[in-house]
């Protein structure tokens, strides 16, 4: 019966899965593939968006030459998926619980011989594999993309960062599942708000140094692009309090919603 609530999960959100990987996919490719027009005029372009103070240490652009096609990837085709994925995750997690009372079928879920427990389960698994999935075209058009430009591409990074993209994409939708279980009626704004607070938090932590502690409030800080290009890691301190948030999220999630008095 787990599997069945899993297949129907899957079955249920593949038109989604679909439009959100198509569309931010697209926007990826179509950002990587105009960098042999901007390359032209790449040097005067890069001094120009490196002099822009707190817009170019908001986006990394003062630690990173946006002329080269990893300052460009990092920067401008790194706003597309990590913003436009993190959106994806974010709704479909806020979506996950909430909808079954919003669309009264809680009732009838729960009249079948399964648990809370593996309901939630098959739930949180049908979520982060369309996380995979959406994840997994991302890494595909990114790297095809890539090598059509025919340019030197750092190839470490550029796989790290879009590891960075996965991580930071369940978190999203871990946190936002965590939340749905408090939650009686679909709320696609909660999600997609939380991710866009997140995301603007982050470019907040790269203005000065005196803002670096909010890096440690956002699941966008540890795949930070231009950290990830110049460093060769992710930020790992982000990186675990990210984890550590999303874990706390579930377990409240589940505690809250098997003692929950369905409607």
């Amino acid at each position: 019966m787990v599997c069945a609530v899993l297949l129907h999960e899957l079955r249920r959100g593949r038109l989604s899965l679909l439009l959100w990987a198509i569309s931010v996919s697209a926007l990826l490719a179509g950002c990587a593939l105009l960098y042999p027009s901007f390359q032209a005029d790449a040097e005067e372009l890069g001094k120009l968006f490196a002099s822009m103070g707190g817009f170019s240490a908001a986006f990394g652009m003062d630690r990173l030459d946006i002329g080269t096609f990893a300052g460009f990837y990092a920067v401008e085709c790194g706003t597309v998926a990590a913003l436009g994925g993190g959106l994806y995750g974010a709704l479909i997690g806020i979506q996950a619980l909430s909808g079954e009372e919003a669309g009264r079928t809680a009732e009838f879920l729960f009249s079948h011989p399964v648990s809370r427990v593996g309901v939630l389960a098959a739930k949180l698994a049908a979520v982060l594999l369309q996380v995979l999935l959406c994840n997994g075209l991302l890494l595909a058009v990114g790297v095809g993309s890539a090598a059509a430009v025919g340019v030197d591409v750092p190839w470490r990074e550029l796989l790290l960062l879009h590891l960075g993209y996965l991580l930071l994409h369940g978190v999203l939708a871990m946190v936002c599942f965590g939340l749905s279980a408090f939650l009686r009626r679909s709320a696609a704004g909660v999600g997609l708000g939380l991710a866009a607070v997140l995301y603007f938090l982050s470019l907040a932590a790269n203005l000065t140094e005196a803002a670096e502690p909010l890096s440690y409030l956002t699941p966008y800080a540890f795949c930070d692009g231009a950290y990830v290009f110049t460093e060769g890691s992710l930020k790992t301190g982000p990186l675990a309090v990210s984890l550590l948030a999303s874990c706390i999220c579930l377990t409240a999630g589940f505690v809250w919603y098997h003692r929950k008095d369905i409607q």
